[in-house]
């Protein structure tokens, strides 16, 4: 197997005194999607922030492409190929929809994601892409927040709960667009509370409790009870 492209050794975070997450070991491979699975308050966005850089960590605890990336500033770790797709979606209210786009290309990586295939994978922001973000629906401001991590055109996608609020249908089509998103074998990380979800489109899973792994294993072999017994400590 290649190298993990991201990889975390007894990671440990903190905001002020309070410790939030507790030795977590983690590995990312080249083309990869994983699960990550929690309750609120499991620490998972706590994780996506540790490895963005928007949370600090002691350099040794993260590894970037084999390279220590504690401590990296965010926008750093962006240019070295990783991009969130936040909770929330976090869009520019005051920009268009092309304009928020164009923001994720200042980190001026070279690849296959540009306008016209951010469109080519959601045509219905090329109909509306020079409206305000604020006046599209939920799942249509979901995909500008994908497309716009997609214009810095990066290795690793980080997905934070981005299936949050929408209704059901809205879920299937944007996790339906994940093959085409990781087709040139770009990794994945998929942040979700919802199992189903999370198990039908990872390789494998990791479940937090309590700011601790509780359970990792490939998403196919791993059973709803062991799931369970992980997620809520029952």
């Amino acid at each position: 197997m290649s190298s993990a492209i991201i990889e975390t050794n007894k990671l440990n975070a903190h905001y002020g005194d309070a410790k939030v997450l507790f030795d977590i070991d983690f590995k990312l491979y080249p083309g990869e999607i994983i699960g990550v699975l929690g309750a609120n308050g499991a620490g998972k966005s706590t994780f996506l922030k540790a490895i963005t850089g928007l949370l600090k960590v002691s350099p040794e605890m993260y590894t970037l492409k084999g390279k220590h990336a504690g401590g990296m500033e965010p926008g750093d770790i962006v240019k070295q190929g990783v991009a969130m797709v936040p909770e929330g979606r976090r869009l520019f209210p005051s920009m268009s929809v092309e304009e928020n786009l164009l923001m994720g290309s200042f980190a001026g990586r070279k690849g296959r994601w540009d306008l016209k295939a951010i469109y080519d994978l959601f045509p219905v922001l090329k109909e509306k892409r020079n409206v305000p973000s604020t006046s599209l629906s939920g799942g249509q401001q979901q995909m500008v927040a994908i497309g716009r991590a997609l214009m810095s055109n990066p290795e690793v996608l980080l997905c934070d709960e981005i299936s949050l609020g929408l209704a059901p249908v809205i879920i299937k089509d944007i996790y339906d667009s994940l093959p085409n998103i990781v087709s040139d074998g770009m990794s994945v990380v998929v942040v979700e509370q919802d199992v189903t979800v999370s198990q039908k489109c990872s390789q494998r899973l990791y479940c937090l409790q309590e700011g601790r792994v509780s359970l990792e294993g490939k998403s196919d072999e791993l059973t709803r009870e062991q799931i369970s017994q992980a997620y809520f400590g029952i």
